[in-house]
């Protein structure tokens, strides 16, 4: 946890700021020995405002849209210097090949139409799907994360394909013990008949035909029975609190696929390579050191340039007597 010493004397305030902190009126933020200028965060308010639905989305200029901007400029300086560091590169084309398989036959038009809502402009979201996928590939380099290769992919499903049996379930209540063994005896007779023979007692918890149904979205009092059931047989149970028997049946067990589950698997991998790309970034950020011009707020640990909450404390270190890498500047 952070100490915060007191400020004993004015002089050592400004030896703080005099030795510890770069400030210019003319620059909004410093990442490492980049800068964005003001007249550079003016530039692109003023262009993003230009856009009509920008503009009605944020209200006009504002202090809250100019630090929404310095953010993603302070973003994407980082992100350059940790693809540069790491000799990553995502291209234009893979940008729009990314941009395309997200919006998965959606309108292109609705989706900027929705960023624009929110004060973004098309650039801003390509530039969102460049850093996801400069992410990926730092994490990917980094070796830490669960690989999206086909091999590894293979790997991944030979792990997991235990948990991804689906059964074909239905379940339905009778109301007393003897019709529920005259209803198993007809299902296990003629097991394409359970919809027709679930028809003649509808209810409010019963299902209709047999449904693929994973084993932890099995109800607990069937769970047992449906565990040991062998397929194209079912069981009876009693459950407190509800009126009748409950007669399951147990179809097929139906295990997926590698290639109807490989888009699943890409995800989950991609989540993975995400996180140790960001990772990365991170310590980027914390090596080359991020400082924003007090005037416009200062930068969190969550990567946002944020109204300034502390007062002159914000400026000390944490005990070792050197200015902070990170945050803002006096």
């Amino acid at each position: 946890m952070r100490t915060r010493r007191p400020v004993v004397a004015l002089g050592l305030l400004a030896a703080v700021v005099l030795t510890g902190c770069r400030t210019s009126p003319n620059v909004a933020a410093y990442v490492g020995d980049e800068q964005v200028t003001v007249a550079e965060l003016q530039s692109a308010v003023d262009e993003r405002l230009s856009d009509p639905a920008i503009a009605e989305a944020v209200g006009g200029a504002g202090t809250g849209f100019t630090r929404q901007v310095l953010t993603l400029l302070v973003r994407e300086e980082l992100y350059a210097e940790a693809a540069r560091r790491n000799d990553v590169e995502v291209t234009d084309d893979d940008v729009t090949a990314f941009v395309d398989v997200a919006l998965a036959g959606r309108d292109e038009d609705e989706l900027y139409a929705q960023a624009a809502a929110q004060g973004y402009s098309p650039e801003d979201v390509r530039e969102s799907a460049r850093q996801q996928l400069v992410r990926r590939e730092l994490g990917a380099a980094s070796g830490e994360d669960a690989g999206t290769d086909e091999a590894a992919l293979r790997a991944r499903y030979e792990e997991v394909r235990g948990s991804l049996e689906q059964i074909e379930l239905g379940y339905f209540v009778v109301p007393d013990q003897p019709t529920a063994d005259a209803a198993l005896a007809e299902l296990t007779a003629a097991p394409a008949s359970y919809a027709a023979v679930a028809a003649r007692y509808p209810g409010e918890v019963n299902l209709p035909a047999l449904q693929p149904t994973g084993a932890a979205d099995v109800p607990a009092p069937l769970a047992e029975g449906v565990t040991a059931a062998p397929p194209n047989t079912g069981f009876s149970v009693t459950v407190p609190d509800l009126e009748g028997v409950v007669v399951a049946f147990v179809g097929q067990r139906i295990t997926p696929s590698f290639e109807e589950v490989r888009p699943q698997l890409e995800s989950e991998a991609a989540t993975g390579a995400e996180e140790a790309g960001a990772a990365v970034v991170d310590g980027v950020r914390d090596d080359v050191g991020v400082t924003v011009n007090p005037s416009y707020g200062e930068f969190s640990d969550d990567d946002v340039v944020q109204e300034a909450q502390g007062g002159v404390v914000d400026l000390l270190d944490d005990g070792t007597g050197a200015a902070p890498a990170t945050g803002t500047g006096g």
